[in-house]
């Protein structure tokens, strides 16, 4: 059951983050700025300062899919150059190519062999992971390795890949984003979500207990946004045991039965009915934008005529600084929504962490 009282009591809430989990997503903005710096260290202005014949991301089990999809959505259909996202260094791949890979597993043997064959074939690859194991010995002489300087848990690597990632498709002139902004709007978002912040001034708190109980439709109004919706959903799943749709908008019409759920749900047709009633049909329709322009504004008017009561995550209306720097905002809500979410329910921390309010 929801302890939904813990989340404004910052000590039961503390306690019951035995681990630390809270202090560790809010370090996204610090792993962030370490990455570029490590990146800098590491000539990758310089490495990658020529285009490639194709970019290859190469994503292993963890938040290397989400970072690819996100990055992928970033770089969008008029990418000069050609974007490959595969398990493993495709066969092809040579010199006149570039590689970006992220593991936090360093005995990771298929992406160790991965590297391998793409460093002897004079690839230019860029790796976030740990500085021991199979993985990072694979790299050596071969690969620019960027290691962990912030120490984090396993699973919580998603933005010092996501900036690391940046840093290389800025020097290739496929992306323009400011790496530092991005950084810094991490530290605020982590600011505003901070456990002493109230669930009604807390986005990451208003975000969980909206979700609480209800089965989360994720759907994307833009490419970029429905990216960050699959990262949203993984670490729900991950830490708060809950199940999510994700899909764009367009894609989700098709899902005709539960489109229909969803308009009933946000309808307020059944504001009087028994909330112990068909609680497992309860559905949370949250609908993410990242992109601004007319495009964007346009797919929002629509959604919104059928899903009027829906929830808009839109993270532009808050802050400036671009498609990077919202996207990488709300995956990061998402990541303390899910954690407080757990918390709460006791899916995180362990039963007996705390006890209930009196």
């Amino acid at each position: 059951m929801l302890d939904d009282s813990l989340l404004d009591d910052q000590s039961r809430l503390t306690d019951a983050d035995r681990e630390g989990l809270l202090r560790a997503a809010a370090r996204a903005g610090a792993q962030v700025r370490s990455a570029a710096e490590t990146a800098a260290e590491l000539g990758v202005d310089r490495v990658f300062e020529e285009r490639p014949r194709a970019l290859v991301l190469i994503t292993r089990p963890g938040v290397g899919a989400s970072v690819a999809g996100m990055v992928t959505a970033l770089l969008g259909p008029r990418c000069p150059v050609p974007v490959v996202v595969a398990d493993d260094v495709p066969t092809w791949v040579g010199a006149l190519d570039v590689v970006l890979a992220h593991t936090e597993d360093p005995g990771d043997v298929r992406l160790a062999e991965s590297v391998d064959r793409a460093g002897r074939r004079g690839a230019r690859v860029l790796l976030t992971a740990e500085p021991e194991g199979p993985v990072a010995a694979s790299a050596a002489q071969q690969a620019l390795l960027i290691p962990p300087r912030v120490p984090v848990p396993q699973g919580f690597g998603f933005a010092r890949a996501f900036g690391a990632w940046l840093v290389a498709l800025k020097a290739l002139r496929l992306v323009e984003v400011d790496v530092q902004a991005v950084a810094d709007e991490l530290d605020r978002e982590a600011e505003r979500c901070h456990p002493m912040h109230e669930s009604f001034v807390n986005p990451a708190k208003t975000l969980a207990l909206r979700i609480a109980e209800r089965t989360p439709l994720l759907w994307g109004l833009d490419d970029l946004a429905t990216a960050v919706a699959v990262h949203g959903a993984g670490a729900l799943a991950a830490y708060a045991g809950v199940v999510s749709d994700v899909a764009g908008y367009p894609q989700a019409l098709t899902r005709s039965v539960l489109h229909r759920r969803a308009v009933r749900g946000t309808s307020g047709a059944d504001l009087f009915a028994d909330p112990d009633e068909e609680q497992d049909g309860l559905v949370r329709v949250l609908l993410l934008a990242v992109r601004q322009g007319p495009q964007a504004e346009f797919a929002r008017r629509v959604a919104m005529e059928t899903l009027s009561g829906a929830d808009v995550l839109e993270p532009a209306e808050e802050v400036s600084g671009g498609d990077a720097v919202c996207a990488a905002l709300l995956a990061l809500r998402f990541e303390l929504a899910a954690l407080y979410l757990g918390l709460a329910a006791g899916t995180l921390g362990g039963p007996g962490a705390y006890a209930p309010a009196v």
